[in-house]
């Protein structure tokens, strides 16, 4: 399924069209449901608004043709007394790593590059032993249903190999990149107890290794509730103290058949953690049968994915694509995981790759197509990718300029396919499909069964204009709660503050003439440099450790198509912001948070707006050095401060 010719000239921001949407399992499932409800549907937005209208008979519908493992029950969707309580699918029973291990043959089911020092290479029933090998090691260490399992990795075989392992007992995964610092680690996995946590000893990253042996012996000694730290031996090589290693644990146990436990539809299979913009980051708790139901409607349904694919995401283990991409084995495809950085040894690394291992669906972010776009690269005419059906583009908005330079540059006749959603539902609510055309900009539409839309500040939907992104009735994956919230009373605020029973999602979005939607940003604090949503409380901690910091706020300015991280400092008396003072803050932050946590800019201010509770407002900043209006100023204790930021020199360049 490739573009048609354009037709460019008719519209010059068409950038796409389906050659033949008859191929597609999305027009097969329209015409299934075509002849079960005996309805004609006049094309996606009319079939979408079906969906949501009717999700007893679409979401059963999805579980049938995706031919889901388990028992289904009687009852698709029993209504709550709030929007949050709503539960689907509660009287059925699955195992999700049964779905994910239903193909046994000697097929490749993963491929993996660490930069240029490895590549190896898992069958489907080669991948299906070792998940029995490591099962029946955590089945020694005491791990049941309910319990949590924790992976401090890269994006590798060990990491599935684990997840899968342990969500086979009932165990919750949850996972964070080894980029992330010690302190950025306690923060989640602190919170959540876990029993066993599975680290890597190193990684690679530009052409050098990363030793995380330090780390991996800090937080262990940190997390008292640990019975067990496994280090996969990749980058280093050598024993960690304390540790056992993963080849070990895995051996102990000869393979076997494995005996999946069907579980309530609901239960908890990962902890997702927010970006921590008002503390500690909160522990998103997201269920096996929702998380599994949708991951399958959009790898099945808008991406198109066939078994026997090849299926590659450029992300790590800290960013919930992450867990989208490792679903795609439930469709019998092939995972090409990838470790270490997009440019290394140059800019065409992940285009060699894809185009050995003939990939279908490239999946990155929109800060690589601009870093591609920036660094000149150009693979338009490269045979060998031209197995590529589908390219998604994710974590921040792709600009209307990239659109254009994945056209021009990257895949001519490849469908692209901005998306977003984010870690509060592990998925999409807007998204491509293979059916309807894609024009430069915009994201195709809401995804089946999403009963998106966008509302104004008063809670009235908006035909045109600018407004928040919300979802106005419950959908599967919607988080079955937040760990240590037992009243419920962290989930509601985060989604349902805004508006009574309505989601609100943080995206501020219009809708288009074609009815796609156009992604303008989040709407709160969060920060999303390169597309990685990262919290400034985090920031804080860290840099008001420093014997030279009073205070600091820490804001998002547009930039460059992106969103660049600004910290603010307020000094102490007779302190000064030097090069050195600059530098070593940079390094303290992504020694003990991650890279991505590291501001492009550091300036000294003389105070911090607050509001009269002593709350400091990064709203407000991010407002005046974009020059917008700041709302509420009364509400501010000292408005004055607010002057401090605007016209500031060192933020236009």
């Amino acid at each position: 399924m490739f573009a048609k010719a354009s037709t460019a000239a008719a519209d010059p921001a068409l950038k796409w069209t389906p050659a033949d949407v008859s191929e597609t399992a999305l027009f097969r499932f329209m015409k299934q449901v075509e002849g079960d409800v005996k309805k004609s549907f006049k094309g996606y937005e009319d079939f979408w608004r079906w969906s949501v209208e009717n999700k007893d008979w679409f979401w059963a519908n999805v579980w049938d043709f995706c031919h889901v493992t388990g028992d289904q029950g009687k009852t698709v969707f029993k209504q709550g007394k709030e929007f949050q309580e709503g539960r689907f699918f509660p009287d059925s029973k699955i195992n999700f790593a049964e779905n994910l291990l239903r193909r046994r043959d000697d097929t490749v089911a993963i491929v993996f590059k660490g930069e240029d020092k490895v590549e190896r290479s898992l069958t489907f029933n080669q991948l299906y032993d070792q998940v029995s090998q490591v099962c029946q090691a955590l089945k020694a260490e005491g791990v049941t249903k309910g319990d949590r399992v924790v992976g401090y990795l890269p994006n590798m075989p060990e990491t599935i190999i684990a997840m899968l392992a342990a969500t086979s007992l009932g165990a919750i995964w949850s996972s964070a990149s080894p980029d992330f610092g010690v302190q950025g680690v306690l923060d989640r996995f602190g919170q959540i107890e876990p029993k066993v946590m599975f680290a890597v000893d190193g990684y690679y990253y530009n052409g050098k290794v990363i030793d995380c042996r330090d780390k991996i012996k800090e937080v262990s000694g940190k997390l008292p509730s640990l019975k067990k730290t496994v280090v996969v031996n990749y980058a280093v090589n050598a024993a960690v103290d304390g540790t056992v290693s993963f080849d070990g644990f895995r051996d102990a146990f000869n393979p076997g058949k494995i005996g999946f436990e069907r579980f309530d539809f609901n239960l908890p299979l990962y902890i997702m953690f927010s970006s921590g913009t008002t503390g500690i980051p909160k522990c998103i708790v997201h269920g096996a049968g929702g998380t599994l139901l949708q991951h399958l409607k959009e790898h099945r349904l808008h991406c198109d994915i066939r078994k026997g694919d090849k299926v590659f995401y450029f992300t790590t283990c800290g960013w919930m694509m992450w867990n989208w991409l490792v679903t795609a084995l439930a469709s019998e495809a092939t995972l090409l995981l990838f470790d270490g950085s997009p440019f290394y040894p140059d800019g065409y690394a992940l285009f060699d790759y894809a185009a050995k291992h003939k990939c279908t669906l490239f999946g990155t972010s929109a800060k690589y197509i601009d870093a591609l776009r920036t660094n000149g690269v150009n693979v338009a005419n490269r045979k060998e990718l031209a197995t590529v059906r589908m390219i998604t583009s994710t974590g921040s908005p792709l600009s209307h300029e990239g659109f254009d330079y994945v056209y021009d540059a990257i895949f001519p006749k490849a469908q692209l396919a901005s998306i977003s959603g984010g870690t509060d539902i592990v998925s999409c609510f807007v998204l491509g499909n293979p059916i309807s055309p894609v024009y430069r900009g915009e994201i195709q539409g809401p995804g089946l069964g999403m009963d998106v839309d966008v509302f104004d500040d008063k809670g009235q939907p908006m035909a045109e204009g600018k407004g928040e992104l919300v979802c106005k009735t419950p959908f599967p994956c919607m988080p079955v709660g937040f760990w240590n919230d037992a009243d419920g009373a962290k989930y509601s605020k985060a989604y349902f503050e805004r508006f009574s029973d309505i989601w609100c999602h943080g995206d501020w979005c219009e809708w288009t003439a074609h009815r796609g939607l156009i992604i303008h940003g989040r709407s709160d604090a969060t920060l999303n440099p390169g597309g990685v949503r990262i919290g400034t409380a985090e920031i804080y901690r860290i840099v008001e450790q420093q014997p030279e910091i009073k205070e600091s706020i820490a804001v998002g300015q547009d930039w460059d198509n992106d969103v660049r991280v600004v910290l603010f400092v307020v000094l102490k008396p007779d302190a000064k912001l030097d090069e050195a003072l600059a530098t070593r803050l940079k390094k303290a932050i992504r020694d003990q948070a991650s890279p991505r946590h590291v501001p492009a800019k550091i300036i000294a201010v003389a105070d911090i707006p607050r509001t009269k509770s002593g709350k400091i407002t990064e709203l407000a900043v991010r407002d005046v050095i974009h020059g917008r209006e700041v709302k509420n100023v009364e509400a501010l204790a000292n408005p004055e401060a607010l002057a401090f930021y605007k016209g500031l020199a060192e933020l236009k360049s």
